[in-house]
């Protein structure tokens, strides 16, 4: 849950540059409430996705070299930090979505551990990554989403955040933009 203090942080790459204005893709996607979700109408109305390369298990240590790489670490604190939080999302009426390439059954149980009050979808086919070109990395043979936050309204992209740093205040980053709609007023 505590972060290490000496995380190097993710360096804009440019990766998410094109994401602005997408229309998000009408693909179905496996919850962890046993459902398959439509991108595209999960995001018809306000809606913010939150993609973290993987959660670990209890028990399990943290696998050597993870630390060393820059956005890795954090995706239990950044999850934390949206479930902290969605009372104030609930308010705002914005739906929350976390997202990784794990499969529905391994976020299940993170999702009951850490009572996490939004579903968490499984892209583990790599359709939404492909579709929108998101930013992926390569890590003992498995390949693994970048941290990113994106905002959507009418199954567009409103606001991406890239990179994400540090991952625990995600969520009060997304809720401060949220709430000011970048300068043009409350989102509801």
């Amino acid at each position: 849950m505590t972060l290490p203090t000496n995380l190097p942080a993710p360096q804009d790459d440019g990766a998410c540059k094109h994401l602005a204005g997408m229309t998000l893709p009408a693909l179905k996607l496996y919850s962890t409430e046993d459902r398959a979700v439509t991108v595209s109408e999960a995001a018809s109305r306000l809606a913010v996705f939150f993609f973290y390369p993987r959660s670990g298990r209890p028990n399990e240590p943290v696998p050597e070299g993870w630390d060393q790489i820059p956005g890795a670490r954090g995706c239990t604190p950044q999850s934390c930090g949206f479930r902290d939080v969605y009372d104030q999302f609930k308010r705002l009426r914005v739906q929350v979505f976390g997202v990784s390439s794990q499969s529905t059954e391994f976020q299940k149980e993170f999702v009951e551990r850490m009572e996490l009050p939004y579903e968490i979808l499984s892209d583990e086919y790599f359709a939404l990554t492909e579709a929108l070109r998101l930013p992926t990395f390569e890590f003992n043979g498995m390949r693994l989403i970048k941290r990113l936050a994106i905002v959507a309204e009418k199954g567009r992209i409103v606001k991406v955040f890239y990179p994400v740093f540090p991952p625990d205040r995600n969520a009060e980053e997304v809720l401060t933009w949220l709430a000011t709609r970048g300068g043009r007023g409350p989102a509801l």
